[in-house]
């Protein structure tokens, strides 16, 4: 049975201490208690701007303005952080696996373990009020509709200790899950989302990790052929478009960081710790982030030192076959010039009209051979280089 498709635009009411509640439409007054989550698509947003619009004007007082409209209908902008007087906006780009169709995998691939698909980006964008969350995804995103289940997940759980420190874990990484509570402002959730997000790109280096691994086995194999070139800078463009994906987050998250420290301190110890919560969770968005950059340039480094040392490699065993057939050329010359000497066509020369002449010539040409490769022998001018 096929599962409806979820609506273009969902709102939600949170209230910290109560379950989150999904609303049929969007609000007429601002909450009494808790703050509203509007999550829509790009189409739906862009479909519904001035009903949207009308929305916030009546919720929170403020509208967005047109330069922040266009950031947040725009499909290729990168992830950059902006703010106003009434709200601050984020845009952070997501990853996701294209999926692609099985016909048209990345190019040499062929053979090859888990295969590499090709990387998908989408800017995801944010604008918090006080009291409201205007999230845009695309029109395929997972994030909204996962988060969103997570919400509405009923309370309680298995009540195993195992599974409450996973569920404690869980909620201070991404949350909520089932028990535990609500983010408690709007900038919390949508700190949540961004780090769900940024672990999306984590999981990605497992896929990563194990296709440049098949591909340093091959590289590093002596007797290998590696044909797979073309795959390999497929993969080395994407680690690079990570890093500068990441890059870009990064410098995000850093100037919201920056913006929270100008915010004034308040006089309230509840409102007080809300903000150090706040700048806990940024800087863990930031470390998570940094952790991805750091994996991404050491693979990175790990695939160019990869390709060198094949180079070093093949080229060591060229070296090899080079010095072995000099070391043969060189056992043949002596034997070559007895044989010019003996084929010059002068009337007299030693031993050729003799009977024994030939056996003589024979003789002397086998020891000369023996000698000179048991001397090349045992200079190791014809012995194999070691490899594993």
């Amino acid at each position: 049975m096929t599962a409806n498709p979820a609506p273009p635009i969902r709102v939600f009411h949170l209230q910290p201490g109560l379950a989150a509640q999904e609303l049929d439409g969007l609000p007429e007054a601002p909450p009494a208690r808790g703050y509203y989550w509007i999550a829509c698509t790009r189409t739906a947003f862009g479909a519904e701007l001035a009903r949207l619009q009308a929305a916030l004007q009546r919720l929170t007082g403020q509208q967005l303005v047109d330069l922040h409209v266009s950031d947040l209908l725009n499909a290729q902008l990168p992830s950059h952080y902006d703010y106003t007087s009434q709200y601050d906006l984020l845009v952070v780009r997501r990853l996701a696996q294209a999926q692609a169709p099985a016909a048209a995998p990345l190019p040499g691939t062929r053979g090859a373990p888990p295969k590499l698909r090709r990387i998908d980006t989408s800017p995801v964008g944010f604008a918090a009020f006080d009291e409201l969350l205007l999230s845009v995804h695309p029109e395929d995103c997972g994030v909204r509709d996962g988060y969103a289940a997570r919400l509405l997940a009923p309370a309680g759980g298995s009540g195993t200790p195992a599974s409450a420190a996973e569920a404690v874990v869980r909620e201070l990484r991404s949350g909520p899950v089932p028990g535990t509570r609500l983010p408690p402002s709007p900038a919390d959730l949508m700190l949540r989302v961004v780090n769900h997000i940024v672990d999306s790109y984590l999981d990605l280096r497992r896929e990563f990790s194990r296709q440049l691994d098949h591909w340093q086995t091959e590289l590093l194999r002596p007797r290998s052929r590696f044909a797979n070139w073309g795959a390999l800078m497929q993969a080395r463009m994407a680690l690079h478009q990570l890093d500068e994906i990441c890059e870009d987050q990064r410098t995000a998250v850093r100037a919201w960081l920056d913006a929270l420290e100008g915010w004034d301190i308040p006089d309230d110890a509840a409102a007080l710790r809300e903000l150090d919560l706040l700048k806990v969770r940024s800087r863990d968005v930031l470390e998570h982030i940094e952790r991805v950059v750091t994996h991404v340039r050491r693979l990175e480094h790990s695939t160019e030192t990869a390709v060198q040392m094949h180079f070093s490699v093949q080229s060591n065993r060229t070296n090899d076959i080079m010095r072995t057939l000099t070391a043969l050329t060189a056992v043949f010359l002596p034997l070559n010039l007895i044989a010019g000497i003996f084929g010059m066509n002068f009337d007299f020369l030693p031993i050729v009209h003799r009977k024994e002449g030939f056996w003589w010539a024979m003789g002397g040409m086998a020891a000369i051979g023996i000698a000179l490769t048991l001397l090349f022998w045992r200079k190791r001018y014809l012995a194999r280089s070691s490899q594993d």
